[in-house]
């Protein structure tokens, strides 16, 4: 099932980055593709007529219904999708429980007339839930909200071959032509499945998590980033996973921690998405009642990197090397990241690093 939904979700990862390149140039990139259809999956769930179509239409389906999402558990994965609700709407049972059943989600009752106490029920609900990593995802409120529908992504995995902290050393980013930053480089000399892409002019390079992850580094040749962007589609990842081969690298990345927070509401009305946060909305598969519409949609991802994956501990695991020197590829200029479920080949997130500080 999850299978079918693939191309879809990755044209969709691509779309939605566009989006986000054009509002912020310039800017470090960090997003859950996954977690976006997810929860506007689980809205046509409850969309009926036009609002359903322009959903799935919106997040590249064709399908009239989303398959459950096979997640798999071989990594520390936290998807987690809530609807906010005036407590003055009531859902319907079957809405109920197709969300639990299908996202593990849940609705949520709160009092919208107080929009302080609102705001400050859900901002804590969800830093509670991501262990203080996402401390406030929604800043203001409008007073005349009835629902939203909040998804929060809490990614936790370890590198399948860590970083030795003792080779982690000052060096330069470059941001751009006249901006360079100091950062922590950590260095590997190891076997990883790498490509360079000399239609792109871009190098590919494979880290595995231990599960079923594993992060695409991406590094474009100088200048050559635009090009990159515009080439992205499902064939040319498809083409990368298909290109990769096991070579001996002496890999550079630096330790980052960045975030991306985004009015979904924008987005996806941009991208064609208009009716369920209009007057126009027919959400009645939610509470039954045809006049809801879509308040707010917020979506914050947070992503940190170091030698032990998500995070650090001095671990040592030594690949058995040759003598000569290996090919060095440095990530010490704009690059791009896909981090992809290696079964199902699902995007679940996808960033640019503009300035890892």
């Amino acid at each position: 099932s999850c299978q079918r939904i693939v191309p879809s979700n990755t044209d969709f990862a691509f779309r939605f980055y566009r989006q986000a390149t054009t509002q912020e140039p310039g800017k470090n990139i960090f997003f859950s593709p996954i977690s976006i259809s997810a929860a506007f999956a689980l809205l046509a769930l409850g969309s009926r007529a036009t609002s359903q179509a322009q959903v799935l239409e919106g997040l590249g389906f064709n399908l009239t219904s989303t398959e459950e999402e096979e997640i798999h558990n071989g990594f520390h994965h936290l998807l987690l999708l809530l609807m906010f609700m005036d407590k003055h709407l009531k859902p319907l049972r079957t809405f109920l429980k197709d969300i639990k059943k299908l996202y593990r989600g849940k609705v949520v009752s709160s009092n919208f007339q107080n929009c302080t106490e609102a705001k400050k029920e859900i901002n804590d609900h969800v830093k509670n839930k991501t262990h203080g990593n996402i401390k406030q995802i929604l800043k203001e409120l409008d007073p005349n909200t009835v629902m939203i529908i909040v998804n929060y992504i809490y990614f936790k995995a370890y590198w399948e071959n860590p970083f030795d902290i003792k080779g982690t050393h000052k060096d330069y980013f470059h941001v751009n032509a006249k901006t360079s930053v100091e950062v922590k480089m950590m260095t590997r000399d190891g076997f990883y499945k790498a490509y360079t892409d000399r239609k792109l002019s871009c190098k590919v390079v494979q880290i595995p998590y231990k599960g079923d992850a594993a992060a695409l580094f991406i590094l474009p040749n100088e200048g050559k980033m635009k090009q990159l962007e515009h080439a992205l589609t499902e064939e040319t990842v498809s083409k990368w996973e298909k290109s990769l081969q096991r070579w001996r690298v002496e890999v550079h990345i630096p330790k980052l921690s960045i975030s991306g927070t985004y009015d979904l509401k924008k987005m996806l009305m941009n991208l064609g998405v208009t009716d369920v946060f209009s007057d126009r909305a027919d959400l009645s598969g939610i509470t039954g009642k045809p006049d809801v519409k879509v308040s707010k949609a917020a979506h914050k991802a947070v992503l940190k990197i170091h030698e032990n994956g998500t995070e650090a501990a001095a671990v040592t695991s030594t690949d058995f090397l040759p003598h000569s020197l290996p090919p060095v590829i440095k990530f010490n200029r704009p690059f791009l990241l896909l981090i992809v479920d290696r079964y199902t080949q699902s995007i679940l997130f996808m960033g640019k690093i503009v300035n890892p500080t």
